[in-house]
């Protein structure tokens, strides 16, 4: 099956999907994020305590995180900006050249655009040898319509091709119709298989609706939609299927379940830490921390804790910010 119509099919970044605005989410007093704007913000003096940080004959990890995890991703690229007018100097490859490992892919992160870091995380993990529908969905379907249009953009800007293409290359079958629905807001499609028709409703309606969908069809069946989806669907489709319903019922579950995850094993997985706690430090982590309190009777900061080594570990520690009691 196909998720276009016969019309000539416009751009990817022309036709985001809209109705899943799910990251737009704020409190009374603005926003459910961990992170905000640092009302003292200087960025000359934040531009002169990173330059005291990397020079002589050690590198000061703990000054260069306390500004760059204190300030917002608007500010953290005033930063940038002003540095390069000051030293003539890329502050990213400044950074770069004094760290390694973990703590210098956390400062990458933090001093990319929001649409720069999630542009680089989707074609990541489209092209390497994992499973890449769990980034992918994340990314695809968590995001605002107008940040996923600039990140589409930015990715065809710095791969040389539509992340549409690389969708079709690297996946299949109905996981590939369900990310590509995810990526463009089509309002028919031909000859709807049964498949087919699972990923419009999945993808073509808004988050109200959705929610009134799942509800409707508990009562009607007297078991979950989910418990559906684990029925006729296996593998990467049936994994897919059952994430984009977790993000469409309760996002902030979601995205404390993956932390959660991420923290289980051995080493965890510091990748999934990183991408969420940044991409979330401005939205709503502050909904995640409680539905991770809720749900595994830790709060996040312990776990981060209790499961985080290294140099990244104060880092990690700062976005999440603080306990739940």
């Amino acid at each position: 099956m196909s998720v276009t119509s016969g019309k000539t099919r416009p751009s990817l970044t022309q036709e985001i999907l809209s109705h899943l605005g799910l990251a737009n989410k704020t409190a009374a007093w603005g926003t459910l994020g961990t992170l905000r704007t640092f009302l003292s913000f200087s960025v000359d003096k934040d531009v002169q305590r990173l330059l005291r940080a990397i020079a002589g004959q050690g590198v000061d990890c703990s000054a260069i995180m306390g500004v760059l995890t204190n300030r917002t991703r608007e500010q953290r690229q005033l930063i940038c900006q002003a540095f390069q007018e000051r030293t003539q100097q890329d502050l990213l490859k400044s950074l770069q050249a004094a760290l390694s490992g973990n703590l210098e892919r956390i400062v990458i992160a933090l001093l990319q655009s929001a649409a720069q870091f999630d542009a680089q995380e989707l074609r990541t993990a489209l092209k390497n040898s994992g499973p890449a529908e769990d980034v992918a969905l994340e990314i695809l379907a968590t995001r605002s319509a107008p940040h996923l249009q600039e990140c589409l953009t930015v990715y065809k800007q710095n791969f040389q091709v539509e992340a549409e293409e690389d969708i079709k290359s690297e996946t299949s079958d109905i996981l590939q119709e369900l990310l590509l629905a995810l990526a463009k807001a089509l309002k028919q499609a031909e000859a709807p298989s049964t498949e087919g028709t699972w990923v419009l409703i999945f993808t073509q309606r808004n988050l109200e609706h959705l929610i009134r969908v799942f509800d409707q069809y508990q009562r009607c069946t007297g078991h979950e939609l989910e418990k559906t989806v684990q029925n006729r669907f296996h593998g990467d489709a049936r994994a897919a299927l059952l994430s984009l319903a977790s993000v469409i019922k309760n996002t902030p579950l979601y995205f404390a379940d993956k932390l959660h995850q991420a923290l289980q094993d051995i080493k965890p997985n510091y990748q999934v830490l990183m991408r969420i706690l940044i991409s979330r430090s401005e939205t709503d982590l502050l909904s995640i921390r409680a539905e991770f309190k809720k749900k595994f009777g830790k709060s996040l900061y312990s776990s981060l804790q209790d499961a985080v080594k290294g140099d990244c570990r104060s880092a990690l520690l700062a976005l999440c910010r603080g306990e739940d009691l």
